[in-house]
């Protein structure tokens, strides 16, 4: 192993974390592959809520960049960070298109949620409100995300339609692009099977040149071209109108999600790559919870939803990422991606459709982590994984899984299984929702 620069040894402690160069390099290269689709997914969600697609595909690669920098730089941990899948999804689809909330404003929110964030990074009540929330719940989160992500991606695609009788119903089958859909879904399958590096990125690239090709989508003129104004979006969150009463459950949705969503792909990644301390736990978390919560202030300033760390950092660490300098090659990547915006632009909804509809059932499959011997866990659990997308929001449905887990532990006898914030949370929820009526 050859041994890398002095400074870059000790900063990044490369040589005690039994890494080089090199192979944080390729780590990072590794990670940017595995989760290229956020530079396409991401401008297509948000656009659909009236953003300037340009203006969100720069917002991303920087937010991204940033996020991934500070993770390097500070945590020095080998987690990259980019808008999170889900959360960009509640808010155009959820907060922006069904609840009529301008975008301005919903930037507003994510910008609060962040800055509440790094004030509970800072403080030591972080841990308090992680363990405060069970397991269970956190679990049921994270899966009810997914189903919202698997139902966005179907409905946009057309496989999925409204129906005045039934609500919901098969929509136009018999189409080419549906047809792509489903086997650009399989072939992800089978290439995430084999951990193939950016078989993702590459699949939604191929489905996009086969609908060029065809026609049946316009095809870009050019591959480079100059960044893109940031104008549109740069500094036009509104963050007094996020502060009326009526968002403060959206901002305290993102909030909760993105600080359990974030907690739990440290622990999941950092297990991986054997970075816990002796009781398993993360041993720098308040950096890398800042990393997380300074990177979604920043995004929001920008003109783009949550950032979050992401689980595909995993792949990096099977490609031997040790340290934060596979952070900073993936924020370097992304500053790179900034040049690629034609392209990235150009691809269609039935291209990205196939990732987001993995993405959600990845996502789903976190239920089978849940205690199904016990009742009074596994049954609100289920209530919230469900009602957040059939009520197709978020916030409703962590607040209606929330107030049935508190209520069966009282109406059971196992109320001291309750920890005091989540009985407060609960009751908070019970007064938005009779307020609201």
């Amino acid at each position: 192993m050859k041994t890398p620069p002095a400074w870059l040894d000790r900063f990044f402690a490369l040589t005690q974390n039994a890494s080089n160069v090199r192979t944080e390099l390729v780590a990072g290269m590794t990670t940017f592959l595995t989760l290229l689709y956020i530079v396409f997914v991401n401008p297509a969600i948000l656009a659909s809520a009236g953003l300037d697609q340009q203006s969100v595909y720069v917002a991303t690669c920087l937010a991204a960049a940033f996020g991934c920098f500070v993770m390097g730089l500070y945590a020095n941990y080998p987690i990259a960070l980019a808008p999170g899948m889900g959360l960009n999804a509640y808010f155009a689809s959820a907060v922006v298109v069904g609840m009529g909330v301008p975008w301005q404003t919903a930037l507003g929110a994510v910008f609060v949620s962040g800055v509440l964030f790094l004030v509970l990074s800072a403080l030591p009540i972080r841990h308090w409100l992680i363990n405060s929330i069970p397991s269970s719940q956190k679990i049921a989160i994270s899966a009810g995300i997914g189903m919202f992500l698997a139902l966005l991606a179907l409905q946009s695609v057309g496989i999925v339609a409204d129906h005045p009788a039934t609500l919901l119903t098969g929509g136009e089958l018999m189409r080419w692009t549906v047809l792509l859909v489903l086997i650009g879904f399989v072939a992800m399958v089978a290439f995430d099977l084999r951990k193939t590096p950016g078989a993702i990125a590459l699949l939604i690239l191929a489905i996009a040149i086969i609908g060029w090709v065809t026609g049946w989508s316009a095809a870009p003129t050019q591959v480079f071209s100059p960044v893109p104004s940031l104008e549109p979006t740069f500094l036009q969150l509104e963050i007094l109108s996020a502060l009326e009463l009526g968002l403060i459950t959206i901002i305290f949705s993102l909030l909760l999600v993105d600080l359990f969503d974030t907690s739990g792909t440290l622990v999941a990644v950092l297990d991986q790559a054997k970075l816990l301390d002796s009781e398993r736990k993360v041993g720098r978390l308040r950096q890398a919870l800042i990393a997380d919560s300074s990177a979604t202030i920043v995004g929001a300033l920008l003109g783009t939803s949550t950032t979050t760390s992401y689980i595909e950092s995993a792949a990096g660490i099977r490609a031997g990422g040790r340290t934060g300098l596979t952070a900073v090659t993936v924020g370097v990547l992304f500053l790179i991606a900034l040049f690629f915006a034609p392209l990235a632009l150009s691809i269609p909804a039935y291209a990205t459709a196939p990732a987001i509809l993995l993405v959600g059932c990845v996502m789903i499959t976190s239920l089978k982590t849940i205690d199904w011997d016990d009742l009074t866990e596994f049954l609100p659990a289920i209530v919230t994984a469900i009602m957040i997308p059939f009520t197709f929001s978020i916030a409703t449905g962590i607040g209606i899984g929330f107030i049935c887990y508190v209520l069966i532990k009282a109406l059971t006898g196992r109320v001291k299984e309750t920890h005091p914030a989540m009985a407060i949370i609960g009751l908070a929820f019970l007064l938005k929702f009779a307020i609201s009526q």
